[in-house]
């Protein structure tokens, strides 16, 4: 860009990339265009530090991510896993190597928040976007796009990231499509010091009563993260479930700081990740995956290839350039995430029809309980998986057989575990 035209736009206030929403894929978008050296202004509506409703597990995707020099505050490291079936067949297995690190999200969104500013990225917190608009009065040409806040002021940017969340308002202007939402519910639970120590370095997953749901805890010091999630339209039957699995654990006596609920969003497979020169990312484009409804990994991953993208779409000179850059970011994305989203919804469904069938294999069948560890360690992924694994594969391809509506819904006891790492819980 020549010095005339950088002040021209000087003038106008015209940012480089301008992104909405400063959760993980938001920071990290921020995060990778202002070390690009260009000029990046963060929208974030709420103050920061801010709480949302989130299991903060740390997996190998996400730690992998994140920007140089990143020091993750990590409230525990998690070496063992409990699995249960509604409760039942509880097994404990372990791993000399940390599974996955637990934050809290208040903390850890600050971090890497701070992170894009020394980067050079300037945060505005407090500023609601209603609208982006493409064409019309507010644009002065082809190239900008305007950010128009509550109360009427325009931001004017070369290139905009979505990053805004489950219910993106930059999301509907791209035309987000949804194929499959799901209703979690988590109580933070503080505890005393002996009942933190049980939980100390050891999660529990359980599959639940409801057709493709499960539950956790978290530790996090003296702290217990405790959620549920199911389907949407399950609302009564999954607030019964947490209320029960809560009793179950022996924690109904302790007063929950924080009762939270949130809905997940997974896009359809078809659904647009871009228009004009605004992109969506995260939890506003539906990403996450789809069986675990995991969503900090492909946040940060999301965020990064946007922010990376959104600096070329800022250099285009017209719609032609700036659409390629745009079919660009949607191919990055659909090679990596989509494709292990791909395989995340194959494990739903039969995962709705056999959540025995995942039980026993993860505490009965040793490569189901190594592949849990490379994937949550970050050494290879769902996709990968399946992709370079014929094992996996054949095992999927005939988990998806067994899971027709004939079969039975789940096996009676568990095979005993198999390998010397796990114990009983």
């Amino acid at each position: 860009m020549s010095s005339e035209n950088s002040s021209a736009d000087d003038a106008r206030q015209v940012w480089d990339v301008v992104v909405v929403g400063a959760g993980p894929a938001g920071a990290s978008a921020a995060y990778a265009a202002a070390v690009a050296g260009r000029r990046v202004l963060l929208l974030e509506k709420a103050e920061l530090p801010r709480y949302k409703t989130c299991g903060g597990g740390i997996i190998g995707p996400s730690r992998d991510t994140l920007p140089p020099g990143f020091e993750l505050p990590l409230r525990d490291r998690v070496h063992a896993v409990t699995f249960s079936n509604n409760g039942r067949f509880t097994r404990t297995r372990r791993s000399r190597q940390m599974l996955f690190g637990l934050i809290n999200r208040p903390e850890f969104d600050l971090q890497l928040v701070e992170h894009a500013q020394k980067a050079g990225a300037e945060l505005r917190t407090g500023a609601t976007v209603s609208r982006v608009e493409q064409h019309g009065s507010a644009v002065p040409d082809r190239r900008t796009v305007a950010v128009v806040l509550q109360g009427g002021e325009t931001v004017l940017a070369r290139a905009v990231v979505g990053a805004d969340g489950s219910a993106s308002r930059i999301g509907a202007h791209v035309g987000v499509k949804l194929d499959q939402v799901d209703l979690g519910l988590e109580a933070e639970i503080p505890v005393p010091e002996p009942v933190a120590e049980d939980w100390r370095g050891r999660v529990l997953i359980d599959w639940g009563p409801i057709p493709g749901s499960y539950g956790w805890v978290f530790p996090k010091g003296d702290t217990l993260t405790v959620g549920v999630i199911s389907a949407r339209g399950e609302g009564a039957a999954t607030k019964r479930y947490l209320e029960d699995f809560i009793a179950r654990l022996g924690l109904a006596g302790f007063e929950p700081s924080v009762s939270s609920g949130h809905l997940t969003r997974c896009r359809a497979d078809d659904s647009p990740l871009s228009r004009g020169r605004v992109l969506v990312c995260g939890d506003a484009a539906g990403l996450l995956e789809p069986w675990t409804r995991e969503g900090i990994s492909f946040a940060l991953r999301s965020g990064r290839l946007a922010g990376e993208w959104a600096v070329r779409i800022s250099e285009a000179h017209d719609a032609v350039d700036a659409r390629k850059q745009a079919l660009n970011y949607a191919f990055a994305v659909k090679a990596g995430l989509g494709v292990e989203m791909s395989v995340g919804k194959r494990m739903l469904a039969v995962f709705e029809r056999r959540p025995g069938l995942f039980h026993a294999a993860l505490t009965g069948f040793r490569p189901a309980w190594k592949a849990f560890k490379e994937i949550t360690q970050g050494s290879t992924s769902l996709g990968e998986l399946v992709r370079s694994h014929p094992l996996a594969h054949r095992a999927l391809g005939a988990m998806d057989r067994r899971s027709e509506p004939s079969a039975p819904s789940e096996p009676s006891e568990p095979p005993t575990p198999s390998t010397g790492e796990e114990t009983g819980a």
